[in-house]
């Protein structure tokens, strides 16, 4: 689907966006969440104490590779559960 959007965390303060970073990797992953109440829920249960300094932004899919390649992330992390967390990794081809 063309039109999907994605959602992102993203701080306040200097922009950055929350990734997932495995030992030893500088850029990690960019985190994408299917909906804008996954994303707060993912707030609101693992960064609670920061969440104030964190704003949910959307992005369309096809902006997705450009700011992959802008922030030099290695590929995204889909948030399939923001309760655990359950998060589907892919790299950038």
């Amino acid at each position: 689907m063309l039109s999907e959007v994605y959602y992102l965390i993203r701080s306040k303060s200097d922009g950055r966006y929350l990734t997932a970073r495995p030992d030893g990797v500088a850029s990690g992953y960019l985190l994408l969440f299917s909906e804008n109440f996954d994303a707060l829920s993912y707030l609101n249960t693992h960064a609670a104490d920061v969440a104030n300094r964190l704003a949910v932004e959307s992005i369309p899919r096809t902006q997705v590779g450009s700011l992959l390649k802008r922030w030099g992330f290695i590929g995204v992390g889909v948030v399939t559960d923001p309760l655990l967390p359950k998060i589907d990794f892919l790299q950038h081809g």
